[in-house]
């Protein structure tokens, strides 16, 4: 693990800190969370759409659950609108 020294300073009423160009993070944005005394530092991932859906699933308790869908597969021919109409999906939106 590499350590370096580094000098503090106010910035208005923050306290900052130069990060060394070996230790420069990708993009603009950090996370940073504290761990006892230690102060750490992490670069924003970008994360996928289904990454984060399937992370809000862990998220759920037991009786919040995503419920179970019916998913048929559409039929030749049939417009999507009217199969919603039909299946009353879109009727609380109109």
């Amino acid at each position: 693990m590499q350590e370096r020294s580094v000098r503090l300073f106010k910035n208005g009423q923050n306290q900052a800190v130069c990060i060394p160009r070996e230790f420069v993070l990708p993009g603009h944005e950090a996370i940073m969370r504290e761990d006892g005394e230690r102060l750490i530092i992490e670069p924003v991932v970008g994360r996928s759409l289904l990454a984060l859906l399937d992370s809000w699933d862990d998220d759920l308790a037991d009786d919040e659950a995503f419920p179970e869908i019916e998913d048929p597969p559409p039929q030749a021919g049939r417009h999507l609108m009217g199969y919603l109409l039909d299946t009353n999906i879109v009727s609380d939106f109109l």
